[in-house]
């Protein structure tokens, strides 16, 4: 699980990091990713109504959490993550969202790297 020191909470938080971070998307999910100093790396979670009723949005939610808690390690520190789950998500396995999660977070990452972002 994702312990609470590693969690987004605030609103700004999510609004900042969607807004300044590098987005990468893929079908099932979008990472923004944003690096802001050099605390240790922290993730939110987006789990519209879109996704499903609040069975599957939990569901989703949980399996993202799951994915997310040992891939933040990998990141810069200062990293701030917010990962949007897409209505496909609802029908994939913790198999196919982790692929899709790895290929979006790579490409976050090298937008990064090229945009001159501190690593």
């Amino acid at each position: 699980m994702l312990p609470a020191g590693a969690r987004l909470t605030r609103r700004d938080d999510f609004a900042s990091t969607i807004r300044r971070g590098r987005r990468s998307g893929r079908s099932r999910l979008v990472v923004h990713l944003h690096v802001t100093g050099s605390d240790a790396p922290r993730a939110g979670f987006v789990v519209s109504k879109a996704v499903g009723n609040a069975v599957v949005r939990h569901r989703v939610a949980r399996r993202l959490r799951h994915l997310v808690a040992p891939r933040l390690a990998e990141l810069p520190p200062g990293s701030r993550l917010v990962v949007r789950a897409l209505p496909p998500a609802a029908d994939a396995n913790s198999a196919e969202l982790g692929s899709d999660l790895d290929a979006a977070l790579r490409a976050a990452l090298r937008r990064l790297d090229t945009a001159g972002s501190p690593r």
